[in-house]
């Protein structure tokens, strides 16, 4: 008997420091106007000082503790959706086991980019489906902010800082919440997005290229991939949860560009009203911006619960996931 999952909570947070399009204006050639009309963002919160990633997944995991109801040691596996993490080691998954005081949980880090939740639903279900574990905790945590080009207006203007946590357990009723869970990657577009790590080589051994550790983006690229290929395979996974389109009442996609949430809502012939959307305040959040999405909508009223939805972010790979849910009352 397949063992039925819970979503027992999903929470978010993220930096007090915003910065606002005519903020931009002071450091680059561009206008509220110009970032508006081409990305539909507005402001963007960022980490400011000695703020880290991992002090913001903290936060989420400690808020999505309480709205669980669920203890720190009873966690079985902590998954950290990180592209830009605060080190290379410690894992931001350790780190944030130490700090909740998650004493019997395993740890690791994933690196998925934007669909980094997603990938940490999947992996998540399957080691509560395999009897490998009870209660997974997934924390996305990504400080972009950090790593792009602010005199680049091409990429700096779409990114801003920020966590999410869902926590997923056994269900104590028959009802799962996870009904298709969908992962892909197309290593062959992995060129379209990318992210340098600097290092040096051994002094002893001919010098290596160094780049610098900013976001390079191919933009006209990942439209394209994105409109072409996100529908299809929503698409694909809607058709594996057993239910129609018609049937799930909100799609909560990856806030990267209004034009592509737009565009994707028109393929899907989804109602613009149950399209969640938050871009214009938060900015491209990378993997946090679903759970930030979600739990904001749902803390506003926008999605009213009980509900079904559909979860679906890309990124840099390029890697897609979707899922289909069910939304329970008390989650957020």
């Amino acid at each position: 008997m397949s063992i039925p999952i819970r979503i027992a909570g999903i929470s978010f947070q993220v930096p007090e420091a915003v910065v606002t399009n005519d903020d931009l204006t002071k450091i680059l050639d561009t206008s509220d106007e110009w970032i508006r009309t081409r990305t539909g963002i507005e402001r963007r919160h960022v980490l400011s000082g000695d703020e880290t990633a991992v002090e913001m997944g903290i936060k989420a995991a400690e808020k999505v503790l309480k709205t669980s109801k669920i203890s720190a040691d009873k966690i079985d596996f902590i998954i950290a959706a990180a592209s830009v993490e605060t080190h290379a080691y410690p894992s931001s998954a350790c780190e944030i086991q130490a700090a909740i005081g998650a004493v019997n949980a395993a740890c690791f880090d994933i690196t998925a980019a934007c669909s980094g939740l997603i990938y940490g639903m999947g992996i998540a279900r399957a080691l509560i489906k395999s009897e490998s574990a009870k209660t997974v905790l997934i924390v996305a945590t990504d400080a972009v902010s950090r790593c792009v080009d602010w005199t680049d207006r091409s990429t700096c203007v779409l990114f801003g800082d920020g966590a999410g946590a869902m926590m997923l357990t056994v269900s104590d009723d028959d009802q799962d919440d996870i009904l298709a869970v969908s992962l892909k990657a197309e290593g062959q577009f992995g060129d379209f997005i990318k992210m340098p790590i600097p290092g040096k080589n051994c002094p002893l051994v001919k010098p290596n290229t160094q780049e610098d550790m900013f976001v390079k983006m191919e933009g006209k690229e990942v439209y394209k991939y994105v409109v072409t290929k996100l529908p299809v395979y929503v698409e694909e996974c809607v058709e594996k949860s057993g239910l129609k389109m018609n049937e799930i009442d909100y799609l909560v996609p990856h806030q990267a560009n209004m034009r592509i949430i737009e565009a994707l809502e028109k393929r899907l012939e989804f109602n613009p009203e149950n399209v969640i959307s938050n871009i214009q305040e938060y900015a491209n959040t990378s993997a946090a911006s679903i759970p930030i999405a979600l739990t904001e909508a749902i803390h506003s009223g926008k999605i009213k619960l009980p509900a079904t939805a559909i979860l679906t972010g890309f990124g840099a790979g390029m890697t897609v996931g979707t899922t289909v849910v069910r939304l329970r009352e008390g989650i957020a």
